[in-house]
């Protein structure tokens, strides 16, 4: 990790991003959420909760992007992974807040496919704010990708370009498209932004930010194995909800069991 606070804190205020270097959530906590997230695929629910109504639902194509909404109300042991107290205390060290919640978490498992293959699922270029209108324009709401499997080039990590936040939404992602040229072509980055792809490689436990407004996107995974994360989507002191907005995402915002409190110190 960068040396500082204030240096951590301002190349995540310069570039929409940062990676930690090393694993931030322990290696015990992480092989737990593992098995929690294979038993909520299977519709093993260890809490006797389900998660929210998902697009991927236990026995569908696994050759599709696994995506389960909630994982967390399912599962105790995806619950302790995405509230682990060291992901609360290094988004505060990345974003300066005084207070974070978790607000919402997706399961988020990419099968590998062949690379000689052209097809496989992908995540397309996009803005998570383009996505999270029951939020007002002005809130400071960000994302946290934890790594629950070995996130290697190969294994379609996700992707930041630098810079793309500073001018707040613009047209033309879609995060469910899998021509990832095709929308690269078309956005049109604010000035004197140039295209740069960085990716999120990462061992288990490892954790990357993004603002909400950085445009990001992944590939084909094609390493052998799954690629198994987390997205956890986090909001600070600094957010409001949207009155004329009907609360689907944060319905759960007042139950701290469900959307915990990773860090205060208001």
């Amino acid at each position: 990790m960068l040396k500082s606070d204030t240096n951590v804190a301002e190349f995540y205020a310069q570039r929409g991003y940062y990676i930690a270097d090393q694993p931030v959530i322990p290696a015990d906590t992480v092989h737990a959420a593992e098995h929690g997230m294979e038993a909520v695929r299977r519709g093993e629910y260890a809490s006797g909760n389900e998660p929210f109504e998902s697009p991927w639902k236990p026995g569908d194509d696994d050759t599709k992007l696994c995506k389960i909404e909630m994982p967390n109300l399912a599962d105790p042991d995806i619950h302790a992974c995405i509230a682990h107290p060291a992901l609360g205390e290094l988004a505060a060290r990345v974003t300066g807040a005084k207070m974070i919640q978790v607000w919402w978490v997706q399961l988020l498992h990419k099968p590998s496919v062949d690379p000689a293959n052209a097809g496989g699922p992908a995540v397309g270029w996009h803005q998570d704010a383009q996505y999270w209108p029951e939020w007002t324009p002005d809130s400071e709401l960000f994302t946290a990708w934890v790594a629950i499997s070995d996130v290697t080039p190969q294994a379609g990590p996700m992707a930041f370009v630098p810079g793309s936040h500073r001018d707040g939404l613009f047209a033309g992602g879609d995060f469910f498209s899998n021509d990832l040229d095709k929308l690269k072509n078309s956005i049109q980055l604010p000035q004197g932004i140039a295209w740069e792809e960085v990716p999120s490689i990462l061992k288990p436990g490892g954790v990357s930010f993004h603002h909400r407004h950085t445009l990001h996107g992944s590939g084909i995974n094609t390493s052998g194995s799954p690629r198994k994360s987390f997205a956890i989507h986090l909001r600070t002191e600094k957010s409001t909800l949207n009155p004329d907005h009907e609360r689907i995402l944060t319905q759960f915002i007042d139950d701290h069991d469900k959307c915990p409190v990773i860090y205060d110190k208001r």
